[in-house]
């Protein structure tokens, strides 16, 4: 996937926590801001073939 780094708003790393069959991942809190994240709101997760990445925001019905 090809990155135009003047679109990108931030770049971070965060660690997975694997405790059985519990996974978390904590969101970054400047990814939380940028996306005015809430307690309760989903992420959507396209993995491609290729190994990388994309996550975005899903929308609320209110928005």
């Amino acid at each position: 996937m090809k990155v135009d780094l003047d679109d990108v708003i931030s770049i971070t790393e965060t660690a997975i926590t694997i405790r059985g069959s519990r996974r978390r991942i904590t969101v970054p809190s400047e990814v939380v801001e940028n996306l005015k994240l809430k307690d309760g709101e989903k992420l959507r997760w396209i993995v491609f073939k290729n190994n990388s990445i994309y996550v975005q925001k899903v929308k609320s019905h209110t928005e």
